[in-house]
């Protein structure tokens, strides 16, 4: 499955992973019925999958306050992306 995934430019060039390094292989690992591994490899698969099935959801059917809970589940997701990749520079940085 590695074969058809798509290569992260931002590592190729400048050998630094970018916010959504990981994503991929947690997508391919979810699916898999790898929880653990997933949310160990990006955590944000949790929230983004979440926002997607309310997304869905709202094409079908609107929802009471549908803009707010997109927009808090947007923010969500921002944040869980922008910690785990401070966590993930941080330790980074520290290695060396």
């Amino acid at each position: 499955m590695e074969k058809y995934m798509l290569p992260c430019l931002n590592k190729m060039l400048l050998g630094i992973d970018c916010p959504g390094c990981g994503l991929q292989r947690s997508a391919v690992l979810l699916f898999q019925g790898n929880f653990q591994q997933a949310f160990e490899m990006y955590p944000a698969i949790y929230t983004l999958a979440l926002f997607l099935g309310y997304w869905i959801i709202t094409r079908i059917r609107k929802l009471p306050f549908h803009f707010n809970i997109k927009v808090s589940l947007i923010i969500l997701n921002a944040l869980v992306v922008t910690l785990h990749y401070s966590f993930k520079i941080h330790h980074m940085v520290a290695s060396f």
